[in-house]
């Protein structure tokens, strides 16, 4: 287990987070959902794209993002957001190994004042036109780089 950790804002699609949780579990990192998701967390959706990985998983749920704050303030972990408008590369960015990468909603991603809380905002580089990744797959890819960074060296 790593002490970096999967933070999801709001999450909007069960079946994202499942796979988000799947992840998580063959990485040995935890997640935080950040509430309210946009749908029930015992969804049969979230259960079938997660599997029986989802028993493995450290999940932390957090029923606001005041709560959330509540709880990760006193433990000094930074939060490094992961948005379209971020100008840094998560490639160029230097990862901790007690980061919590946040990821926001599908449909919004997250609001100013959480933007504003992250002590590094990073990007997945993509063509011209195009307007987002999969939140799953984006977790996956930086993931990867953070635990390259600082678990797999």
């Amino acid at each position: 287990m790593t002490d970096l950790r999967l933070a999801l804002y709001q999450p909007d699609i069960p079946g994202n987070t499942g796979t988000i949780l799947r992840l998580a579990a063959c990485l040995g990192v935890a997640v935080d959902i950040i509430e309210p998701a946009g749908f029930d967390i015992s969804d049969r959706n979230l259960k079938r794209a997660g599997m029986d990985y989802i028993a493995a998983v450290a999940l932390t749920r957090h029923v606001s993002w005041d709560r959330f704050e509540q709880w990760r303030a006193p433990t000094g972990r930074r939060i490094v957001l992961a948005s379209t408008k971020a100008s840094v590369r998560y490639t160029d960015f230097a990862f901790r190994p007690d980061d919590i990468l946040l990821f926001g909603r599908e449909s919004a991603g997250v609001p100013d004042h959480v933007h504003e809380k992250a002590a590094g905002r990073i990007l997945i580089p993509m063509v011209q036109g195009q307007r987002s990744i999969n939140v799953a797959v984006s977790a996956a890819m930086i993931a990867g780089e953070a635990m390259r960074q600082t678990v797999w060296r």
